[in-house]
């Protein structure tokens, strides 16, 4: 008598790219996370190797679907550069985020500062930076994290003459400053603050209309402007 054997099928293993929630919980939130997004890829944008994205599910444990986490940025030196549904740690050679921001809500206050740093120490994320647009949950407004032996340390905040807050990302070589309560990542090499290509564009207007008005001036004071 010949035994029988069922063959039951095994049901792959989804890994949802999305979970119907919004971006952000409101208009606030969301500017700042589209304009760090969009400045760190246009900063990079040289670098193959470098990825940057946001809002995007991070899965960390293979064969585990709940073992996932969605930073609102991050940024990871040395694997490639593409458009991805979500981000498989397993896919990637093991790399995890070496830079997250959180931008900070009322609904996301408890699980950035617990829950989410657990799990990015866990991983060894090397920079966290938290944001809160509002100032209403955290204090002080803008905060850094650094990985040390495992545990994180406050990244030290200086404050500019000015009165802007300064706080420096040794990962990306860049400062995160709090400028009149408004998040800029600011280039120290450059001596410039990064834009959006929609920012750069409205500054090169205003430059124009600047320069126009002055030679309008200076043509009233009968002074060729194209002589100077």
């Amino acid at each position: 008598m010949t035994a029988s054997v069922e063959y039951i099928p095994v049901t792959p293993i989804e890994y949802p790219d999305e979970d119907g929630k919004p971006m952000a919980e409101g208009d606030l939130q969301c500017s700042y996370l589209i304009y760090a997004r969009s400045v760190l890829r246009i900063y990079f944008e040289n670098h193959p190797d470098i990825y940057v994205a946001g809002n995007l599910f991070i899965y960390y444990e293979k064969g585990n679907p709940e073992s996932v986490v969605a930073p609102d940025v991050f940024v990871v030196f040395g694997v490639e550069k593409r458009d991805r549904g979500s981000y498989k740690t397993w896919e990637e050679n093991d790399k995890i985020p070496d830079f997250v921001l959180e931008i900070t809500s009322k609904t996301t206050r408890s699980k950035d500062q617990g829950a989410k740093k657990g799990i990015y120490a866990f991983l060894g994320v090397r920079e966290y930076f938290q944001y809160d647009p509002t100032g209403d949950y955290l204090n002080p407004q803008l905060q850094g994290l650094r990985l040390v032996e495992g545990n994180y340390f406050p990244v030290t905040t200086n404050t500019l003459p000015d009165g802007t807050v300064s706080l420096t990302s040794e990962v990306l070589g860049l400062e995160l400053r709090l400028e009149a309560g408004k998040l800029r990542f600011y280039n120290p090499a450059t001596g410039q603050t990064l834009l959006t290509h929609e920012e750069e564009a409205v500054a090169r207007q205003a430059a124009e209309e600047k320069a126009q008005r002055l030679a309008a001036k200076l043509r009233e004071l009968n002074i060729d402007p194209d002589s100077l």
